[in-house]
């Protein structure tokens, strides 16, 4: 059973927590495992990893006298090192007056500055690698359209179709179709293409060549809905076809954002098309902030909405190196543009409501996971890199906080003082729980 035909027996937000929940608990389960796991192999002692905090559900104890732990509150999880006075770490000194100088360096505070620092370093490394696994492993079943393009399902148009599966397409109105391997005369040809309801394809089909009519090639298809937007609020699924906006008649899917961003925010009536269906839902575009390629971001009004092929293509493996590679481009196109829109939102250049909070992320959980499991693996691996990321800015009591300690004691010679790192710990706790309450602020009351 499709994990997503459980939705309705959910209440709204029992979906939205349930999925949040697994999410979260997944990139908190490899954060704490790579500071367990490097904590470990560099001689810190591990005494509890726990996945969620306060009452303990269930727990044991491996041989190596760790005990791991699963909690009541499943909102995060922790490594609680021997020697550290709380699971967010600090000296206990009635640990530290009974234990011998030997065990001493199987403590936190007593391991060598190279040790705290990998462990520390491991927590956001390991989401890093979680999510470049995720990432490379879609691309990898995935894969590539194969070259030539041939048709391997079609899917439902409300549109004159005369493709069949199998058919390799050889040229569409008249113009050869170049190899996708060369991108610059492919983009070209599909930009080119004559924005007409009906297109005339030549293809292949079963050895003998013929020319057949077809729908637009980037017809009004849904290919997917975003979290959290107009579209998603009004019920639109991946596989609809918008077949008129406000009225007027749709073929292509690129005569939606036309309409939409001159649109000043006025509601927008759309007929689709769903299994043979007509249907209408009225939807409000919302103002979003969108990344530009120089690094900037300009406002506009959107729905919501990704586009479709006209067909599913045949696929060729990505291979391991390649995989790699886009998986790596992903993380680091997340990352540059989270910075980016921090950067912009503090500096005002676009709305802070960009940013969100428990209640919004639990949300985008919930509706990924409607989209079906790989859309959901996916945000798990997007957000896994933007935890891994958080947890690296220099705030103390994240991560990255500890980080810099550790770079003043490698520069000065001694660790801050006691009184430096409990006023330091109070104003980055202050701080996270600062941006925690404005993001749930921005889920209560922007729109």
């Amino acid at each position: 059973m499709e994990i997503t035909t459980l939705m309705p027996q959910f209440g709204g937000s029992l979906w939205n927590i349930l999925f949040f929940i697994v999410a979260l608990s997944i990139i908190v389960a490899i954060h704490e495992y790579g500071h367990y796991i490097v904590g470990k192999k560099s001689g810190i002692f591990p005494e509890v990893f726990s996945l969620g905090f306060g009452p303990v559900l269930w727990s044991r104890v491996d041989r190596d006298g760790t005990k791991w732990q699963i909690a009541a509150i499943p909102f995060g999880g922790y490594v609680k090192f021997r020697g550290d006075a709380n699971p967010s770490g600090g000296r206990d000194e009635e640990v530290y007056q009974t234990i011998s100088d030997e065990q001493r360096r199987t403590t936190m505070d007593g391991a060598p500055l190279w040790a705290r620092t990998a462990t520390v370093a491991a927590g956001p490394l390991f989401n890093f690698i979680l999510s470049l696994a995720i990432f490379a492993g879609v691309f990898m079943v995935k894969g590539q359209p194969a070259d030539p393009l041939v048709i391997a399902s079609l899917k439902p148009v409300p549109f004159v179709q005369e493709l069949e599966e199998g058919d390799q397409i050889l040229a569409i109105a008249g113009k050869a179709l170049p190899s996708a391997e060369e991108t610059a005369a492919y983009n070209e040809f599909m930009a080119d293409l004559p924005r007409e309801p009906v297109l005339e394809y030549r293809v292949l089909r079963d050895g003998r060549e013929m020319t057949v009519d077809g729908p637009y090639f980037f017809a009004p298809i849904v290919g997917g809905v975003a979290p959290r937007s107009a579209s998603m609020d009004a019920g639109l699924e991946v596989g609809d076809v918008i077949v008129k906006l406000d009225g007027k008649d749709i073929f292509a899917f690129d005569q939606l954002p036309e309409v939409i961003e001159n649109s000043e925010g006025a509601p927008a009536e759309l007929e689709i098309w769903r299994d043979g269906e007509t249907l209408t839902r009225t939807l409000t575009p919302r103002s979003t902030d969108e990344p530009l390629p120089d690094g900037g971001f300009r406002t506009v009004y959107r729905i919501g909405l990704s586009s479709s092929l006209l067909f599913e293509p045949d696929t060729v493996p990505l291979g391991f190196g390649e995989a790699i590679g886009e998986g790596l481009s992903q993380v680091g196109a997340i990352m540059t543009g989270s910075i980016s829109g921090l950067w912009h939102m503090a500096t005002g250049a676009i709305s802070t409501c960009n940013l969100s909070g428990a209640i919004g992320i639990a949300q985008t959980s919930g509706e990924m996971a409607s989209q079906g499991a790989v859309n959901f693996i996916w945000f798990i691996a997007v957000l896994s890199t933007a935890v891994g990321m958080l947890n690296l800015f220099p705030v103390p009591v994240l991560d990255g906080g500890h980080l810099v300690f550790y770079a003043y004691e490698a520069i000065s010679g001694r660790p801050p003082s006691d009184k430096a790192l409990r006023v330091l710990m109070s104003i980055g706790l202050t701080v996270v729980l600062a941006l925690m309450i404005f993001g749930l602020t921005n889920d209560l009351f922007c729109h």
